[in-house]
């Protein structure tokens, strides 16, 4: 009798284990493997529902502007071996100014061609790089940021040495927001001024425990250790070591983050997370009524003088 209740445990206890290792795997093909991009919603479509009258006029106009631009594209090679792309824009009136412009998941550079002629229009050259995983750059899997940082401090320095960048910002919207929070954390050259984040999160394991809930009303433990640990496997790093919150505490350059309060993507109060854990001269912006990334489309007037502003005093300093 005990031999078989022992049989019965033991079988529950494997059934258990399988279901466990098989949803681990579905959610890390869901969430990291590379996929299909997706179209989040963005540009005209967004400034059509959310934007005002002014902020229509001025994003439609940028749009219109980035479609008729003519693109180098460059590349490296990544720490690892992988090449990277990105759009590069040199503007006819160059200021020694340069911006990294940083996309979403599941997205690709041009996606932050709303904000090109704004970038433009104030001396900026603009690079638009593919995050690994994503758009014409390789990788089979998604960083989430973290593996990203790196690649990014290999972007700063082709932006220093072979285009002769002084000023060089990162700006960076939801996962490209805690990607540039993540580089803001590492050894960085003296000719990078600032950052900005646009509805990034703290940390991926913050943001995956979010989303579990959030989507499929499941408990984090243990789906998200067993996670982690394909993570590391596959893509060689683990959820608790991807973190904008502990990077921001040894970041010095200064720094802007701007979130919605209407965010049920990357929730509002991880903003505040960040904010309290940066250490650099720092700026903090809650947009009302505006949504994931839809910052710019919901109040567009208000956010080019802020960034204005914040990249003038950032430069002079």
């Amino acid at each position: 009798m005990k031999r078989r209740i022992y049989l019965i445990i033991s079988l529950v206890f494997l059934l258990v284990v399988i279901t466990l290792v098989i949803a681990a795997n579905y959610f890390y093909s869901q969430s990291f493997k590379r996929g299909k991009e997706v179209a989040l919603y963005s540009g005209t479509e967004a400034i059509e529902v959310f934007g005002n009258q002014e902020s229509q006029r001025i994003i439609k106009t940028a749009i219109k502007w980035f479609d008729k631009q003519e693109f180098e594209v460059i590349e490296q090679i990544s720490h690892d071996g992988l090449t990277l792309k990105g759009k590069f824009l040199k503007n006819t009136q160059s200021t020694g100014k340069a911006v990294i412009l940083a996309h979403g998941y599941r997205g690709h550079g041009d996606q932050m061609g709303d904000l090109v002629k704004f970038y433009y229009d104030q001396g900026f050259d603009i690079l638009m790089p593919d995050a690994r995983g994503h758009g014409a750059s390789e990788g089979n899997y998604i960083g989430y940021g973290w593996h990203d940082r790196l690649d990014y401090l290999l972007w700063i320095d082709q932006l220093i040495i072979n285009r002769q960048a002084e000023n060089v910002f990162l700006h960076g919207n939801s996962m490209g927001a805690s990607l540039v929070l993540m580089t803001s954390g590492e050894d960085l050259p003296v000719e990078v001024k600032g950052i900005i984040a646009d509805s990034g999160y703290t940390s991926v394991k913050e943001e995956l425990v979010y989303q579990l809930k959030h989507l499929y009303n499941l408990p984090p433990f243990p789906l998200m250790q067993i996670t982690s640990f394909l993570t590391n496997i596959r893509a060689g790093y683990t959820f608790e070591e991807a973190s904008a919150i502990e990077q921001v505490k040894k970041n010095t350059l200064p720094l802007f983050i701007i979130h919605g309060d209407k965010d049920e993507l990357v929730p509002t109060q991880m903003a505040y997370k960040l904010y309290d854990a940066a250490i650099s001269e720092k700026e903090f912006w809650i947009v009302p009524d505006a949504g994931h990334t839809m910052a710019y489309e919901v109040a567009t007037v208000e956010f080019q003088e802020r960034l204005k502003k914040f990249i003038n005093k950032s430069i002079d300093n």
